[in-house]
């Protein structure tokens, strides 16, 4: 979404604002996540408040006008490091960083700039010349980690090019298998696994339709962006546990012509199916938004989107709703199973020369939001080119040929109040607060307990869904094969039930039951085909009473931890219980669905 032409005439006069303080924070990592919230590794709030520092992912093509403004990255030769290197040294770019007041950068790579043999010379810093791309994206994460600036790795593009149009860099594999994308993501966590200040993996950027087909959110095919990202995090939480898992939504599907359906998805999926992580407190979704692109346009000019808005065209109010619809209600949605930190990772405008009212109103209009709804937030992009004050002003630095740096603060660019603004809102406190997962076996196993993962199927043959540890099972689904795990007690030793062994009591006549045992949890659950096949218990202390809940005619469950399996029948126990057993009718035809649960008092 960054390819984009707009109308900029002359430079404004702004009045002189004086530079954001600089980050004085001290912070720990690794960091995590608490409800809508990150924290450090002391448990205290850490806001992302972030800008990109793109060039690794990318080369110039040699087309660029430097002295072009409607050019999104014009001049930008970026040889697969960080732009602005071969004009100033890392220590300059990075202490313009701490000026904007910025906690964590953004740094995008490709998959080709991992496995790039070439010397990268001409830049600033002699120490660098001689390296392979990825040792100067090394020393670039060493020198920003130094300066406490969390970084969050980018997998921005598979082949080293700009971004994001009909390029052979549309999904994570449109250039590559995804297995290849998955080693190559194990790869880099491990290579920063010891600096706890590399925080966070974003698995891949603004995941879009090509030519011919479109990406989709649990179809489970090549093609299904929620099942690769999922796939993606249990192999990064098994090589460095640390870090954040970030999940973008899918940024375009259709074909932009009006009559054919087409639009922007973003996070709208994860409502209804979210993912749950070996680690479900390092999970983080994220969003872009640009004022020329909207809920049903691509961005780009001259398609066929002539009825779609972009978001600019939006009313401040129109904005709110759209954005919180797309994106925010992931985070301002408490005790849901999609509950998480959203991170709006990309967002920007043209700055020195704007003249187009729409952009500045809409970036006013964003940045308030983000304000008022206390947000995690990336700017788009930091460093930039210029020539004599002109070039590419979307970036909040520039730098010229000479190394001489125009800075947000310099007095002629308007968004420098609206960043203040921005920088220096105050962050909210994370409050503790219940955490929901879901579980759902419609492929594949999903098996999130970290324990369980090393020990041997339990129940061969059979699809399986296991909550992370620290977690148990409070709901089920009564088609549909869902499951929704939330906090709960310890377990030791586990249990496989398949019969009425350990029932005390016939709680649900006439239907076949499966019980754990008195002093065990459930914490997962198994099916064959679309039956329901076998309850995981776990050992550990719990209460007397218990009552029957059934679900097989409607929804029966309180109001947390959200939908969990929409379009079927739930039954969920009580916040104050747990599962002990599962009751179906096991007739011929009727799929051995769930249709009751057993419900224990915990302790």
């Amino acid at each position: 979404m960054k390819s984009v032409r707009i109308l900029a005439a002359v430079i404004l006069t702004a009045a002189v604002v004086l530079p954001a303080q600089a980050q004085a924070e001290t912070w720990s990592g690794p960091l995590s996540t608490r409800g809508r919230y990150i924290v450090d590794a002391n448990g205290a709030r850490f806001k992302l408040k972030s800008g990109n520092w793109h060039g690794a992912s990318g080369t110039w093509n040699g087309t660029g006008d430097i002295t072009d403004p409607n050019n999104h990255h014009a001049g930008e030769k970026a040889d697969q490091v960080p732009l602005g290197l071969d004009r100033a040294t890392p220590e300059e770019i990075i202490s313009g960083f701490q000026e904007l007041g910025i906690n964590s950068v953004r740094l995008p790579f490709s998959n080709q700039m991992i496995k790039d043999t070439q010397r990268v010379q001409n830049l600033k810093d002699p120490s660098l010349n001689g390296k392979t791309p990825l040792q100067v994206y090394d020393a670039v994460v060493q020198m920003l980690t130094a300066k406490q600036i969390a970084v969050i790795l980018n997998n921005h593009t598979n082949t080293s090019r700009w971004c994001c149009g009909v390029d052979g860099n549309e999904r994570w594999n449109t250039s590559q298998t995804t297995q290849q994308w998955i080693d190559d993501w194990a790869f880099m966590v491990n290579r920063y696994k010891a600096n706890k200040r590399v925080v966070g993996a974003d698995l891949y950027n603004e995941v879009r339709r090509n030519v011919w087909d479109d990406p989709n959110w649990g179809r489970g095919d090549s093609h299904d962006w929620r099942r690769a990202a999922q796939e993606a995090a249990d192999r990064i939480q098994t090589t460095n546990p640390d870090i954040l898992v970030i999940v973008e939504g899918i940024n375009w599907t259709g074909i932009p012509v009006d009559g054919l359906p087409h639009g922007r998805p973003t996070l709208e999926p994860v409502r209804n199916l979210s993912h749950t992580l070996i680690r479900p407190d390092k999970l983080v979704y994220s969003a872009h938004f640009y004022g020329y692109t909207g809920p049903n346009h691509s961005g780009a000019t001259g398609t066929g989107e002539t009825h779609d808005p972009r978001y600019q065209d939006l009313t401040s109010q129109e904005l709110r709703d759209t954005v919180y619809r797309q994106a925010l209600y992931v985070a301002l949605e408490s005790q849901k199973h999609f509950t998480a930190p959203v991170w709006i990772s990309e967002f920007g405008v043209l700055g020195r020369g704007n003249t187009d009212a729409k952009s500045r109103a809409w970036f006013e209009n964003f940045v308030n939001l983000l304000v008022e709804t206390d947000a995690d937030f990336a700017y788009w992009p930091l460093v930039g080119f210029h020539q004599n004050r002109t070039g590419n002003n979307w970036a909040l630095l520039h730098w010229d040929a000479n190394g001489n740096r125009a800075g947000l603060y310099d007095g002629d660019d308007w968004r420098a109040s609206a960043w203040q603004r921005l920088i220096n809102a105050p962050a909210k406190p994370a409050p503790n607060t219940r955490r929901w997962n879901m579980l759902t076996l419609d492929f594949a196993d999903h098996v999130q307990s970290q324990r369980m993962r090393t020990r041997p199927d339990w129940n061969s043959g059979a699809r399986k869904g296991v909550c992370p540890d620290g977690e148990i099972l409070a709901g089920l689904s009564h088609t549909g094969n869902r499951g929704l795990c939330t906090e709960g007690p310890q377990w030791t030793e586990t249990t496989v039930v398949k019969d009425e062994r350990f029932v005390e009591q016939d709680w649900a006549s006439g239907y076949t039951k499966v019980q754990c045992p008195r002093d065990h949890v459930a914490i997962g659950y198994s099916v064959r085909g679309n039956a329901f096949d076998a309850l995981l218990c776990a050992r550990t202390t719990t209460g007397t009473s218990a009552r029957t809940l059934w679900f097989d005619r409607g929804d029966n469950r309180p109001d947390l931890g959200g939908d969990f399996a929409y379009g079927h029948y739930k039954g969920q126990c009580a916040t104050d219980e747990h599962i002990a057993g599962v009751a179906y009718t096991g007739r011929v035809g009727s799929g051995k669905s769930p249709d009751a649960l057993f419900c224990r008092k915990s302790v």
